[in-house]
């Protein structure tokens, strides 16, 4: 059987017992039918994994005890956050899975003109919370003993406030536009942070990109063709990973 990763929540220390989350617990003895004395991994965002072994099972909890710690060394050498215009149906949980899978150290949603769906504060605070479990369980999945933060949505003009408030003056901010004359290839390597913007249907508008230009992005031409914004997102990721990150 592959190693097994849950995520949990609480503090862990080699030679403690935990809980494990009601999910993980399901998960575990449910569907992978696992019994008192199997192994598996455990990580809480730490950046490490922690070996523990199952030490009783009942009814309504599942406990283990830590054996082991070992830091986890796969992040990547580039501090990407990304600026993700929320998308509709599956397409923003697709890329945030996918985004954290690639290596990105945090995500911020943003509500722009051509956003399909609109959150009110109640329903923003629960997509919110799905879209970190998404990030969860790509860490699972992936490796990852660090867990990407996702924001809560922010509108576009409050997203340019934000920045202004957190990102560092070397940070390298990007977006993609089809009609810029720069690439990838052709922008200095960052030093610092990385901001990539993405819009979502239908892309951002002439306004959007206008205001992204005056709050100091980079318009960037991914490519001859128009990706969706699923896939513009990971393209670009990949596209970073290959010239300065994980791939180079």
């Amino acid at each position: 059987m592959a190693n097994l990763r849950f995520y949990t929540n609480e503090t862990l220390a080699i030679g403690g017992t935990f809980q494990l989350c009601e999910s993980a617990a399901t998960h575990a003895t449910k569907a992978l039918r696992l019994n008192i004395g199997d192994k598996a991994t455990v990580f809480n965002g730490d950046g490490f994994d922690y070996g523990c072994e199952l030490t009783s099972i009942t009814k309504n909890k599942v406990l283990a005890s830590i054996n082991n710690a070992v830091a986890v060394q796969n992040e990547s050498p580039l501090d990407i956050t990304l600026l993700q215009a929320i998308s509709a149906g599956d397409r923003m949980d697709f890329t945030i899975q996918k985004a954290v899978e690639l290596g990105v150290k945090c995500i911020q949603p943003v509500t722009s003109q051509r956003s399909v769906v609109k959150l009110s504060a109640e329903r923003a605070e629960k997509r919110t919370e799905h879209w970190q479990n998404i990030a969860i369980s790509a860490c699972e999945q992936s490796g990852r003993a660090f867990v990407p933060k996702v924001n809560a949505p922010l509108s576009f003009s409050n997203l340019f406030l934000h920045l202004a408030k957190t990102a560092k003056p070397e940070a390298c901010k990007i977006t993609l536009t089809p009609d810029a004359n720069q690439t990838l290839h052709t922008i200095a390597k960052p030093s610092g942070e990385i901001y990539l913007l993405i819009g979502a249907e239908g892309g951002l508008t002439n306004e959007e990109i206008a205001l992204s230009v005056m709050q100091g992005f980079q318009s960037i031409l991914l490519g001859p063709r128009i990706l969706r914004t699923e896939t513009a997102a990971l393209t670009a990721l990949s596209a970073i990973q290959t010239l300065w990150g994980d791939f180079k």
